[in-house]
């Protein structure tokens, strides 16, 4: 027997929410039918892909070999058609990015403009998130292409990244904050006894404040938590408390006060990411080209955002 393409979907789909009714809504089919599907899936392969432990929806061993494979599988064919589709020259088409909320005010608008200018009629979509996120979706296939920070520990072994600029992190604040004697620049050590606003789980951002803490010898005072960008420098507006924050996304908030860490800083690393075991699109290779292109051009011109630098 055939295994059929929209099985596969519909398996990945419960294996993904373990959840057989979550699992028709998120495809568009009634229960009964999906249900009825997956029964011939598991007839088809003669191994029952699915248990229930203690009420839940488990895989079973024959579930968790076909999984990743089934997912393979679903890329590769949603690559292929995007890729017929795109033989005409790059007239149709897609192409998926994700970036962090900085890097989607900062970097990725020029980037899109001359993206749209070459090729008007390829349909861009824009996702904005932390970084663990983007990698996240990345790895799912929801994604063609993320500007994400690389994490100290390294990236997913699924997931190629290239560093492509370095960026530097400043204190926002409402207020100027007090430095050691004699110190021109604050160090982190300064924020020892400053109420901070934290990033939710999910941003490098969090990671970043946190880790930068530790190192300098103390755990932060948080004074609220959980913030995304918009949220985290209204709180410190609102005089709630300081953050560490990339540059570009205070230059035009009137209202709070940048100032700039003591070498060596706190720095990032700008990454351009795909999934390493998906032939990227035309589309997809183009954007990227171009992503490149625009950092070199702008690495030459001084044009870059505030506190990023080239690699």
């Amino acid at each position: 027997m055939w295994v059929q393409l929209h099985q596969l979907k519909y398996f990945v789909a419960v294996a993904e929410v373990r959840h057989f009714t979550q699992a028709a809504d998120l495809v568009g089919i009634t229960q009964p039918s999906l249900s009825k599907q997956i029964h011939a899936l598991e007839d088809g392969l003669g191994a029952p892909l699915f248990e229930r432990v203690r009420g839940n929806i488990a895989l079973t061993a024959a579930g968790e070999v076909l999984l990743p494979l089934a997912k393979r599988i679903l890329a590769d064919v949603d690559t292929a058609t995007r890729e017929v589709q795109e033989l005409v020259g790059l007239r149709r088409g897609r192409v998926r990015l994700g970036a962090t909320p900085s890097l989607a005010t900062s970097l990725a608008p020029p980037v899109l403009r001359r993206f749209r200018d070459a090729h008007p009629t390829i349909d861009l979509r824009v996702e904005e998130s932390g970084s663990q996120d983007l990698v996240r979706d990345l790895l799912r296939g929801d994604l063609d292409l993320a500007l994400i920070i690389m994490p100290a520990q390294g990236t997913d072994p699924g997931l190629r990244a290239d560093p492509i600029l370095r960026e530097s992190l400043v204190v926002a604040s409402v207020e100027e904050l007090p430095m050691a004697p004699g110190a021109a620049q604050l160090r982190v050590d300064d924020l020892r006894d400053q109420p901070m606003v934290m990033f939710r789980e999910g941003y490098d951002l969090r990671d970043a404040t946190i880790q930068a803490c530790r190192e300098a010898g103390f755990e932060p005072t948080i004074a609220v938590d959980g913030g995304e960008m918009d949220a985290v420098l209204s709180f410190v507006e609102a005089g709630l408390g300081v953050a560490l924050v990339p540059g570009i996304v205070v230059a035009r908030r009137a209202g709070v006060r940048v100032t700039r860490l003591a070498p060596p800083g706190v720095r990032r690393t700008i990454a351009v990411a795909r999934r390493r075991d998906v032939v990227p699109t035309h589309a997809g290779r183009e954007l990227r080209r171009i992503l490149l292109e625009y950092v070199r051009d702008a690495t030459t011109d001084g044009d870059l955002p505030p506190g990023v630098e080239p690699l």
